[in-house]
């Protein structure tokens, strides 16, 4: 049985949460829960430190890749008058 409860958040906060919950198809109520669940039983940190070794381990190849995606778009003539 759920229990229902109140929480008052400033306006900002209120709509940056519903376009979160709107950008994983979830309603407001939803992704609430799933933020306390994440927090309170360490989900959100274990997915933190397994991003973060990603990054450690990977980071030069990810940045290397980046570049050779992003160079097909870079402009030859930056800063150069049209």
């Amino acid at each position: 049985m759920k229990k229902q409860t109140q929480v008052r958040l400033e306006e900002d906060v209120l709509e940056a949460g519903k376009a979160a919950a709107r950008a994983r198809r979830l309603d407001f109520n939803k992704y609430v829960e799933r933020l306390i669940i994440e927090d309170t039983t360490g989900a959100r940190a274990a997915g933190m430190t397994a991003a973060q070794r990603l990054i450690d381990e990977h980071g030069d190849f990810l940045d290397d890749l980046e570049d050779q995606l992003d160079a097909p778009y870079a402009d030859p003539q930056a800063g150069a008058a049209a």
